[in-house]
Formats: structure tokens, sequence, C-alpha cells
């Protein structure tokens, strides 16, 4: 009788917290992902989501619409691994400007640390203002979704620890 019931309150337990870290880091990636091609299908930016297959990927496919396609599911993926380190780095802090800050990291490591792998983006003082606006601004964006999501869910996993053990 005893395990029968201990089961029944680990199903009802919520989900975990990494399991919740996990689905805002895809969901935010694949979001943000599309929204990244609206902006480049717009002429708001030269640069789209295929941008993530130009050191592996062959052929003008992936820059047409399955490149674009593709960009975006690896984003979402990649961006499960982003939210993991933002969990460990800043998800004791409860403020947009962690997520304002990480966004502006990411932004720079990507167009700046990790230029060099993408063969086909042009150096920032070629790339445009637009571009350069458009894509800090997503990254920010990104950053703000993903940083606020995860700490907010961490102060109120902390709050419900701290109230239960009162």
């Amino acid at each position: 009788m005893y395990e029968m019931n201990r089961d029944k309150n680990k199903r009802d337990e919520p989900s975990s917290f990494m399991s919740r870290v996990v689905s805002v880091g895809f969901f935010g990636g694949l979001f943000w992902g599309v929204i990244g091609f609206f902006a480049y299908y717009l002429n708001l930016s030269k640069i789209g989501p295929a941008l993530i297959l130009a050191p592996w990927a062959l052929g003008k496919w992936k820059t047409q619409w399955l490149g674009q396609l593709i960009g975006i599911v690896l984003i979402a993926l990649l961006s499960i691994l982003v939210a993991i380190v933002y969990r460990y780095l800043f998800s004791r802090i409860k403020s947009k400007f962690a997520g304002i800050f990480f966004g502006v990291l990411l932004w720079i490591l990507v167009f700046y640390l990790l230029h060099p792998i993408f063969p086909g983006l042009e150096p920032m003082n070629k790339i445009g203002r637009n571009t350069i606006s458009t894509t800090l601004c997503l990254y920010i964006l990104y950053g703000v979704f993903v940083g606020y999501s995860i700490s907010f869910e961490y102060q109120e996993r902390q709050q419900a620890k701290n109230g239960q053990s009162t």
C-alpha cells in the first residue's frame, strides 16, 4: 500500500526544473528562430536561420526555404544547450538585465568569436546597420525570454521549497 501511494505522489509532482529549462530553450529557439526568418524574409537582416548550416552544408539549398527551415530546427535544438548554460550561470538572478546581458553575450559570441567558422558571413564593418541592429535586438529578446523564464521558474521553485520546509 505504501509503495502505491509513493508512486502516485511521484506522478503528481510538477515536472523537474531541468525539463522546464529544456522546454524553455527549445521553444525559445523555435520562436525566435521563426522571428529571425521573418526578419530575413522582410530584408531587415541579411542573415537568416540557415547561417547555422554554413560551416557544414554545401549547395544552394541551404539559403532557400528548406535550409531556413532546417536552420530553425537546429537553432531550437542548440537553444536547449544555451538554456542549460543560462540555468547554471544566471538562474538565481531574477532580472531582465541578466537576460539582456546574456543576449548581448550570445550575439558577441556568434558575430565576433565564431565569425571565422561562418564562411558566408560578411565582416561587421560591411554587414550593415540594419542587420546589426535587427540581429542584436533578436538576441536580446531571446536572452530576455530564456533568462526571465528560467529565473522565474527557479524563484518559484525556491519559494515553494521554502514554504514547505517552514
